[in-house]
């Protein structure tokens, strides 16, 4: 019994409205202390932000179009020597007889 009355005097009590206003402001202070430590402060934090989005962005386009360029080369190596086997099994080239 001694434990609980114990662990009651450690709570408190607030009304609802309080609890949520004082939660708000907990958040927005971590997240600007978490801006802050990043380097993500100040006047021109939504263009720095902007900027790493354009950068991102622009890195995402980067690697697709280098996925897509080495598909295009395996196919076209790929069609190539198909079409020289061919070249040369029909003694085109003046292969070997």
């Amino acid at each position: 019994m001694e434990a609980n009355q114990t662990e009651r005097r450690k709570m408190v009590t607030m009304p609802h409205d309080d609890f949520e206003q004082m939660l708000e402001r907990a958040a927005e202070r971590g997240a600007r202390h978490a801006l802050h430590e990043v380097g993500l402060d100040g006047e021109d934090a939504a263009h720095d932000i902007r900027e790493l989005r354009n950068l991102l962005d622009a890195f995402n386009e980067a690697k697709k179009t280098a996925g897509l360029t080495i598909i295009k080369m395996v196919v076209t190596g790929l069609v190539m020597a198909i079409l020289t086997g061919t070249l040369i099994k029909l003694k085109l080239f003046g292969g070997a007889q």
